[in-house]
């Protein structure tokens, strides 16, 4: 990753425009820091077109001299000038650019890749989120939980801060939160029967922490914590929020005399037969063996056609073809990847079945199960709203394929009523799994993927994240069906994440 030398004029310029910027300003002072670090230098001659609307973006631009002058479909919006911040969405994830930008006279820019901010804040969030995990695993009170647990707990620490002289607990007082020193130092001071004024325990420092009895409701503070001149930077887990992920610590720490409660059994599922027989079903399958009856859909990926084997037209088949230049074109390969390999192992009655893939010099095919009854979406636009009992039934479907998912690892990352299908039966299957990963316990990832109306906080923040993303998606899509539309819906997809 390459940094860049220049004044220190310039570089205060981009930080102001960082922290002018809705989206940018929520990131974290060492991710600006580097991100200024990492851009560089861009000049355009007055007439030049610096974004073109419907074309694929992957920079961010901030102008430090000049004017640019904004339109959409011909239409002038407005102008930009020094100090604006410009193409954010596009260093989130893959998007067209929604506007086109011109240079209204030379202009100079500075300049951010996706993949650098990408890697930035991956790289930042994961050491964070390491720091934290180091902190809680040193807390007596938390040893025997397992590190899916811990990294739940750090996951809702907040932060605060408080200046020299001021108080973080007063002895005494009743209180519920739980505190860790990241930055600075306090004074512990404690009241001494016979003696005037409290007397100073210790001095905590960076990596310290305390308050953790009130976590099991011990709720009268038995001493004073004073922050230090200049102040002190806290990360804090209040009662509710831990008992909310943990539950009653005091029972799950009390020894039952059974040594062997924490062993871990597995048990290896046995081999599918169904597996076992599709996979020997269609070993030999050609490309060339699939007759075509209808076109279901086409779209800017490709194609979506009704086949059956010839010689046996009683089975039919959803045969995808994806065009091989738009998966290029979109830098969609490793979705595609992982989208095979993951519908490959999946054998559940709500997620739609991958049967093989074909490949020859423009497609690549993928031959699945069949769900005639189309999109959840279709349906849904015809009728305007679901009733409760409708949409209870399409959440609970919903709900079996992400346990499913869940239960063996898998993130899903794209829920929505355009990839639920209906079967002719009227019950409902998951496709599309193009944004599917798998995830270790207690890991995340930190990759911007899905449909923006659905996305969740911790994903446009960039903290990481995991399988709760999909119950955030989940909460949306329960609007969505009752209501006919997402609740977070504006005309520019920027402004759903400010």
């Amino acid at each position: 990753m390459q940094k860049f030398s220049y004044d220190s004029l310039s570089k205060q310029l981009i930080r102001d425009a960082v922290q002018k910027n809705d989206f940018l300003r929520q990131l974290a002072k060492e991710q600006v820091i580097e991100l200024v670090e990492c851009m560089y230098e861009m000049r355009a001659r007055a007439g030049q077109w610096v974004i073109q609307e419907g074309e694929p973006g992957d920079r961010l631009f901030v102008v430090a001299e000049g004017q640019l002058q904004v339109s959409r479909e011909g239409i002038v919006l407005g102008k930009l000038s020094a100090g604006v911040v410009m193409g954010e969405l596009a260093i989130l994830y893959n998007c067209v650019r929604t506007a086109s930008v011109q240079a209204l006279s030379d202009v100079q820019l500075w300049v951010l890749d996706r993949s650098v901010f990408q890697m930035i804040t991956m790289r930042l969030g994961m050491e964070r989120h390491a720091q934290l995990m180091a902190f809680l695993s040193k807390v007596s009170l938390f040893e025997n939980l397992s590190e899916d647990r811990i990294s739940k707990i750090a996951d809702v620490l907040d932060q605060d801060y408080y200046s020299g002289g001021n108080y973080i607990i007063r002895e005494g007082e009743k209180g519920d939160t739980f505190f860790i020193l990241t930055n600075g130092q306090v004074r512990v001071t404690q009241q001494i029967e016979g003696e005037l004024e409290p007397r100073e325990i210790r001095i905590l420092k960076q990596g310290d922490f305390f308050g953790e009895k009130a976590l099991l409701g011990e709720e009268v503070r038995t001493a004073s914590i004073i922050a230090i001149n200049p102040g002190v930077e806290v990360l804090t887990l209040d009662r509710e929020s831990f008992t909310k992920l943990i539950g009653d610590l005091e029972a799950l720490n009390r020894d039952y005399g059974d040594s062997q409660r924490r062993a871990t059994v597995v048990v290896p599922e046995p081999p599918s037969p169904k597996k076992t027989a599709q996979e020997k079903e269609f070993a030999d399958l050609q490309l060339r063996n699939l007759k075509r009856i209808v076109t279901l859909g086409v779209g800017g990926f490709g194609r979506v056609e009704l086949v059956c084997i010839s010689g046996d037209k009683m089975r039919t088949f959803a045969l995808k073809a994806l065009k091989k230049k738009h998966i290029v074109d979109t830098r969609q390969q490793e979705h595609i990847f992982a989208e095979r390999n993951i519908m490959m192992e999946t054998h559940s009655d709500w997620i739609v079945r991958l049967y093989t893939t074909f490949r020859d010099a423009k497609y690549v095919y993928m031959l699945m199960e069949v769900c005639l009854g189309g999109e959840l979406w279709t349906t849904l636009r015809d009728r305007g709203h679901f009733d409760d009992y409708t949409a209870r039934f399409y959440v609970a479907c919903v709900l079996e394929a992400l346990e499913y998912l869940h239960r063996k690892s898998i993130v899903y990352r794209d829920l929505k009523p355009e990839n639920c299908l209906l079967t002719q039966t009227g019950y409902l299957k998951l496709v599309d799994f193009g944004f599917a990963k798998k995830l270790a316990s207690g890991r995340k990832t930190w990759t911007f993927c899905g449909t923006p109306e659905y996305v969740s906080p911790e994903i446009i923040l960039n903290k990481g994240h995991d399988q709760a993303a999909d119950y955030w998606a989940l909460g949306i899509y329960i609007c969505e069906l009752m209501l006919g539309r997402p609740p977070f819906q504006v005309y520019l997809i920027v402004e759903l994440f400010f």
